[in-house]
């Protein structure tokens, strides 16, 4: 659940969304994505309204925690029903340096973020979410999944969302931040902005700031304002 949650990116971004757990960081993404219409207000996504266009569902990329795939089906299923469902499908995006033979399920944690994230990329939506995508890979899976995605977005011009709790994953690869906590979107905004702001805090420093000056004043908590 969300209140009084207000937010505007410009396209082209790449944004990190960070916030403890039940802040509704999956609240706002499923509204972003169409999973859920919003109770009350408004929200626009690429132009068009999610869970009403028909056509929102091309525009947006998703990429789900754990990267999930169809286990039983192989690589060269996967891209054929890719291909198949999305009339934008770009078959170039989906070559992969992997054996097309090869079923999902028998794939490293890291080859399955890869192929979930080719997916994504071969729809070629206007706006990438992803969902704590990369949390569960080891530490050098994780920086190559994150390079892929820096490349690929600047490559394409394409906006990003990415909800991590790893703050040093979006230090790394995101130009702007949303922390979001207590239900409420604390700060948002270019980073270079945030950080001139906040000196001489760093953008862990920053973040973490706000998540516990929310956390000391969410009646949620148990803890006096």
């Amino acid at each position: 659940m969300l209140t009084d949650c207000s937010l505007s990116i410009t396209a082209g971004r790449m944004a990190g969304l960070v916030g403890p757990n039940g802040a509704g960081k999956t609240t706002l993404l499923s509204l972003i994505t169409g999973m859920l219409a919003p109770s009350s207000g408004s929200i626009q996504v690429a132009g068009g309204q999610p869970a009403v266009d028909a056509g929102q569902l091309a525009r947006v990329g998703f990429v789900a925690q754990h990267a999930p795939v169809y286990v039983g089906m192989s690589i060269a299923d996967h891209l054929r029903l890719g291909a198949h469902l999305n009339p934008s499908w770009d078959m170039a995006i989906g070559r992969l340096g992997l054996d097309l033979k090869q079923k999902a399920g028998r794939l490293s944690g890291g080859q399955r973020a890869q192929l979930a994230l080719t997916m994504a990329l071969a729809k070629q939506p206007a706006l990438l979410v992803l969902d704590e995508s990369a949390a569960a890979l080891d530490p050098l899976a994780r920086r190559q999944f994150m390079a892929d995605l820096a490349q690929a977005a600047a490559e394409r011009n394409l906006s990003v969302l990415l909800s991590s709790h790893l703050i040093e994953d979006l230090e790394r690869v995101c130009d702007y931040m949303i922390v979001l906590a207590a239900r409420r979107v604390q700060i948002a905004g270019p980073v270079p902005e945030l950080l001139a702001a906040h000196r001489p805090a760093g953008v862990q420093e920053m973040v973490l700031g706000y998540l516990g000056r929310a956390a000391a004043s969410d009646p949620r908590t148990g803890v006096a304002r």
